[in-house]
């Protein structure tokens, strides 16, 4: 149980990779707020986001629908581990220099 306590962000990783591989079996029906302002008769007035990464859950350059949905997803999920990694990484830093004391017992940031 211990060891498990210690690699809980890997197990967490894993997860979301786990489910990054499965998203193409997700509904092909629009989600809840695209349900509603479709019900309502205004989807047409959305309007695209100012950038897309990866533009509609597909990575680009890849023929294969369900493959190109997998890559795009952990692509996505690596960039945000990477990221909430580096910001935890950050503050951990910023809290021992505060404290005078690096934080010792776990093996994450």
């Amino acid at each position: 149980m211990d060891k498990l306590r210690k690699y809980w962000w890997l197990i967490g990783l894993l997860l979301a990779l786990g489910v990054a591989v499965l998203s193409p079996l997700a509904s092909p029906h629009p989600d809840g707020l695209e349900r509603v302002a479709e019900d309502e008769g205004f989807l047409n007035q959305a309007q695209d986001a100012p950038y897309q990464i990866i533009p509609d859950y597909s990575f680009p350059g890849i023929e294969n629908e369900a493959l190109a949905t997998v890559v795009a997803g952990l692509v996505g999920t690596a960039f945000l581990f990477g990221l909430g990694y580096a910001l935890a990484w950050l503050l951990r830093r910023r809290s021992e220099r505060a404290t005078g004391s690096p934080q010792h017992g776990t093996d994450a940031p």
